[in-house]
């Protein structure tokens, strides 16, 4: 395994993670956690829609079939695999809400390191019931996806997608 066919595995988590920004908000607002607070504090928020998961694990379904046509030495299928990545990247972004909220932070406002490492943690986390790299690969992948998330959110909030630049 090198850590070039390891990121190229992980395209699915990274678009699955993307897709909420370009798709979430403009299906459905229909929050995630029904609109139920825990205490005085919503348990997800706002920004954790029903139509932002599903468009995420449909774009990681989609990036699979295409990189399995593209290049797939593997022998367990990309779809399945693509999918558990998407459902990861997006429950792992829906359970670091969760403590970010308690934590008091509000949405959009940045909480590093966890706003760039989440949705890594979660995809490595449902991609190993089918394959993990070793933890040197998915120590690497979670600091190299970390520095990508922070220059594709830069890129997003110039380009007036995201709201900040966390």
């Amino acid at each position: 395994m090198n850590i070039l066919l390891l990121l190229y595995l992980m395209l699915p988590a990274y678009l699955a993670n993307m897709a909420p920004a370009f798709f979430g908000k403009r299906l459905s607002k229909r929050p995630m956690d029904f609109g139920i607070s825990l205490g005085k504090t919503r348990i997800f928020g706002d920004n954790k829609t029903w139509a932002g998961f599903f468009s995420g694990v449909l774009v990681a379904i989609i990036i699979g079939f295409i990189v399995s046509k593209i290049y797939w030495p593997f022998e367990f299928s990309a779809i399945y695999w693509s999918a558990l990545l998407g459902i990861g990247a997006l429950i792992g972004d829906a359970v670091k809400s969760f403590f970010k909220r308690r934590a008091g932070i509000k949405p959009g406002q940045s909480w590093i390191p966890f706003d760039q490492i989440d949705f890594t943690i979660g995809a490595l986390a449902f991609g190993s019931f089918v394959f993990f790299p070793g933890w040197l690969y998915a120590v690497l992948v979670v600091i190299i996806s970390a520095v990508g998330h922070i220059l594709i959110n830069h890129l997003g909030f110039y380009l007036g997608v995201q709201k900040n630049k966390w």
